[in-house]
């Protein structure tokens, strides 16, 4: 693995596959137990209180539920 990469627990999230025809955004709800991931910081789009932003796919991008404080993510972002 080449780049920079942080280690963060993720859980359920919300795969975006684009927009409809009424420009709403097309989002698949995923239910999943926390785990692990590593995580490249290039693919990181933004961080809110509740989701981080990941890019993916196809072009398609996820918002993951995380479990660690926003305040230690952003820490760990800002380091870098």
């Amino acid at each position: 693995m080449s780049g920079k990469f942080i280690e963060l627990t993720l859980g359920s999230h919300m795969i975006s596959h684009g927009y409809d025809e009424n420009n709403k955004e097309i989002l698949e709800e995923v239910a999943a137990d926390f785990s692990n991931k590593l995580v490249a910081l290039s693919r990181i789009k933004s961080l809110s209180e509740k989701y981080i932003l990941i890019d993916y796919l196809d072009g398609r991008w996820v918002y993951w539920e995380y479990e660690e404080s926003y305040k230690s993510i952003k820490k760990k972002l800002t380091k870098e």
